[in-house]
């Protein structure tokens, strides 16, 4: 009997009733912040505010983008924006002293390879390998 298990399994713990540790802090903060305002600015000004820093904490705690978390996705956006891309395919153009020096390298290559002799082998002794084989398992 086959049974298929399971792998990647996360599942985060609910700490605050059935909130993860993560959707606390940001609906927490969110509430501090607005709790905040609501004695600072003035009522419409806070309404406005609230509206917005409410959709956002909730947003930030509770959206995926194909099951990835709106904090993750924030991260991994920011880190491709500012990370030095490297396009392979195009073509780095390179200085005439460089050629100039891979030129010489490539003879002095050249040289060594023509003073070095090659050993050719008269033929493979796999053959004989394998009449050695069967001669002694008869």
């Amino acid at each position: 009997m086959d049974f298929t298990v399971p792998q990647f399994i996360e599942k985060k713990a609910k700490i605050v009733g059935p909130l993860t540790f993560r959707q606390f802090i940001f609906i927490g903060t969110t509430g501090g912040t607005c709790l905040f305002l609501y004695f600072v600015l003035p009522l419409t000004a806070f309404i406005i505010t609230s509206i917005i820093l409410v959709g956002g904490g909730f947003a930030l705690a509770f959206v995926k983008i194909n099951k990835t978390s709106l904090p993750v996705f924030i991260k991994n956006f920011f880190i491709f924006l500012f990370k030095p891309k490297i396009y392979l395919w195009r073509k780095k153009t390179m200085l005439s002293k460089v050629f100039k020096k891979e030129k010489k390298v490539e003879e002095k290559k050249i040289k060594s390879k023509e003073k070095s002799v090659l050993k050719i082998a008269k033929g493979s002794r796999l053959g004989d390998l394998f009449t050695s084989l069967e001669t002694k398992n008869k």
